[in-house]
């Protein structure tokens, strides 16, 4: 069997993690527990990789004017707490204990506004183009910390985008093994 990794959080922030702060985040709900885990995906262009534009887009530094599709990004203000590129690297924009803005309108077991109760990280990818191996290392690595520092989110409070944002969200999408995923958190 192989090694599993573990990460420290340190003060909400995943030691493993390059740091660029959002000034997308905001506190939670007072009194609100951290108890569900939102995944999704991003890539700027859609289908384009690499390019630092998802970074861009977390910290409102995006020139839209670099490419056609980023108009309809003009003046957005989104982040995730933390994005796992192509090659497993972490960068993380919001500390967990934060509230990030990944998930929009949403709802989770009848609770609305799953930014206030959620985690949400964004996986580089589309629905239909296979994640790679060391986002899945990651990713398990970095959900299996993030259960030990946040007791409520369990397996089965372990969703996607689409879970949360039907008919508006189809993200992680068909290309994402779910199977693969949780076998990697047991």
């Amino acid at each position: 069997m192989a090694r599993r990794v573990a990460y420290r959080i340190t003060d909400g922030w995943l030691d493993a993690a390059r740091r660029c702060p959002s000034p997308n985040v905001n506190a939670r709900p007072d009194g609100c527990p951290v108890d569900l885990l939102v995944i999704h995906n991003i890539s700027l262009p859609p289908g384009e990789f690499g390019g630092g534009y998802v970074e861009q887009l977390f910290c409102n530094t995006l020139d839209c004017s670099e490419h056609p599709w980023f108009d309809q990004l003009h003046g957005l203000e989104v982040s995730a707490h933390l994005f796992i590129a192509r090659d497993g690297a972490l960068t993380q924009f919001v500390p967990f204990h934060a509230r990030a803005w990944h998930a929009g309108a949403s709802v989770f077991e009848g609770r609305s506004n799953c930014n206030d109760f959620s985690i949400g990280i964004e996986l580089e990818g589309t629905d239909l183009t296979p994640y790679t191996d060391r986002q899945y290392t990651a990713l398990s690595a970095v959900t299996r910390s993030v259960m030990r520092e946040f007791r409520g989110i369990s397996l089965g409070r372990i969703v996607g985008h689409a879970d949360v944002a039907p008919g508006r969200k189809t993200d992680p999408g068909a290309a994402f093994d779910w199977n693969r995923y949780r076998r990697a958190l047991r």
